[in-house]
């Protein structure tokens, strides 16, 4: 495996709203990079709750934080929720401390902490690896996923690590989020549903298919997408006066842990498996919002009954953006994209394909790669401020 890389763009985020906050979290999927991260932060002390010796010193917190001052960091801390109130106290009155907390669990920590430390706390949500670390690589961050290590790793210990993360995900995180449910039970459905991976969401027929009621589908759902394992990209609603689409487009959130679900193991697997068009449209979706979040934090798909579709839509500034993901090295405008461009009033259009020209399609509609791309909606966004 290749040197561990830091990440200087996110350190220097989270430096910023250690500034300003008495409490910064930072959230993302578990083996993400948080603990790595947070260890390039200058810290005081660092608290790890899955470390049985730091958990048992946090059963008098009062008595721990008596002796702490400056930036404590700690680790996995859905391992104790009834340390929020405390959390609180501390922000309230102790204005020589800054406190960083790591956790994986969303539902959990976020219910926790929303309710206790509003006003009090930031949140940085952690992605895998971006186009700022994989750079030209991204045949790789495609077919090996964003995780660190699973990008880092070569071809085949890559395919190893990833279904290894699958198997302790299921049978070790689950469990321990007060979730009972049999690891074989959610690994059937993460399957099936990863064949659903960049279609709409019919909660009947997975109910059907899987032999189970609307309800628990969507608890299933819900587990997954609050463990950031999967993304259900919401479609858009706007007083057009045509029938919208209503149901949401599902994801499996990483390229690599979805070949790894589809049994992918190479390259020349995954430019002949029939969902390559799908498993490319998730991965420039999930680059882009990686890309917007820090000024965007509420992003679609659009589908009329008559057939005008986008497959990511959002808003900055008082302008309408559009993204359509083609994988072909000839991409054409399409009818659909023409209606969409036209109900959603966008400014512009891009259509990433993995080609290396932009390819004008009409007057705000281009063709490009996803790093012309940036660069392209960077430059867009500096003109428009």
């Amino acid at each position: 495996m290749r040197e561990l890389i830091k990440r200087d763009k996110d350190e220097r985020e989270v430096r910023k709203l250690l500034e300003i906050f008495p409490i910064t979290a930072i959230v993302g999927a578990r083996q993400v990079g948080k603990s790595t991260l947070a260890r390039q932060i200058d810290h005081d002390a660092y608290f790890d709750l899955e470390d049985p010796e730091d958990y048992v010193k946090f059963d008098n917190p009062v008595f721990l934080f008596k002796t702490l001052s400056g930036t404590v960091i700690i680790d996995e801390i859905q391992m104790k929720p009834d340390l929020f109130p405390f959390l609180r106290v501390l922000a309230d009155n102790r204005s020589d401390l800054k406190i960083l907390i790591l956790g994986s669990a969303s539902p959990q920590l976020m219910k926790h902490s929303a309710e206790t430390l509003a006003g009090r706390i930031a949140y940085y949500r952690l992605g895998g690896f971006d186009m700022d670390i994989w750079q030209n690589d991204w045949e790789q961050a495609w077919l090996q996923g964003s995780f660190p290590k699973s990008f880092l790793h070569e071809e085949n210990a890559s395919f190893v690590w990833r279904k290894n993360f699958i198997n302790t995900f299921l049978e070790r995180d689950i469990p321990r989020l007060g979730i009972n449910i049999p690891a074989a039970t959610i690994r059937r459905f993460w399957t099936m549903i990863a064949h659903y991976h960049g279609n709409m969401l019919n909660y009947s027929e997975l109910s059907r298919s899987f032999g189970i009621s609307d309800m628990t589908v969507r608890r299933y759902l819900e587990i997954l997408e609050g463990t950031y394992m999967i993304r259900l990209l919401q479609p858009y609603y706007a007083n057009i006066g045509k029938r919208l689409v209503k149901s949401p487009k599902l994801y499996i959130r990483d390229s690599g842990l979805f070949h790894a679900l589809l049994g992918i193991e190479n390259k020349s697997q995954l430019l002949s498996h029939p969902k390559i068009g799908a498993s490319w449209e998730g991965f420039v979706i999930e680059n882009i919002i990686q890309m917007i979040h820090n000024h965007c934090d509420q992003y679609f798909f659009f589908s009329t009954q008559n057939n005008a579709e986008i497959d990511f839509f959002w808003q900055v500034k008082g302008k309408n953006f559009g993204v359509e993901v083609k994988f072909s090295q000839n991409p054409t405008s399409t009818r659909s994209m023409t209606l969409a461009a036209k109900d959603l009033q966008l400014s512009k259009l891009w259509i990433i394909y993995p080609g290396s020209s932009p390819i004008p399609l009409s007057e705000n509609a281009v063709a490009m790669s996803l790093f012309q791309f940036r660069k392209d909606y960077t430059q867009l966004l500096q003109q428009i401020a």
